[in-house]
């Protein structure tokens, strides 16, 4: 499985980012990706993790990416939300829009809703930043849309 080269504890299948992978031949395939943003440095990386990985197991891949259907954090499988919450990042609310950032949301180490967002940007384009206001403790938000 190729990591998220930003979030590295859940992979870009759980991300829902690949959106269809196919054989073209015995010893080819072609992955089509979606990536988070348009902007998103990280898609690059992917692509040539794909690569590697395919050829490290015996297959010549091409990845294209596409970018309709536009990705949304509803594609982000259960197993990646709880990895996510689990890592430290409150991940968004399915079915949630941007007009939730800003609002507070659970803590993902001691549960509070007390909290605060810092800054509606965070580490990576992907996140805000959070903090609780009962452990102190700040933390990611990974933003919905």
């Amino acid at each position: 499985m190729v990591p998220d080269p930003e979030i590295p504890v859940i992979n870009i299948v759980e991300l829902g980012i690949v959106r269809e992978a196919k054989v073209t031949s015995e010893n080819s395939c072609e992955v089509t990706i979606t990536p988070t943003y348009s902007a998103c440095p990280a898609m690059f990386t992917i692509e040539e993790d794909i690569i590697k990985i395919m050829k490290e197991n015996g297959w010549e891949a091409k990845v294209e990416t596409k970018m309709f259907p536009i990705w949304t954090t509803d594609w982000l499988t259960d197993e990646a939300r709880e990895k996510l919450r689990v890592y430290g990042i409150t991940p968004p609310e399915k079915g949630a829009d941007e007009h939730h950032i800003g609002k507070p949301k659970k803590c993902p180490r001691c549960g509070s809703m007390n909290s605060k967002q810092i800054s509606r940007f965070g580490s990576t384009l992907c996140k805000a930043s959070y903090q609780c206001l009962d452990c102190l403790e700040p933390f990611d938000y990974f933003k919905c849309h």
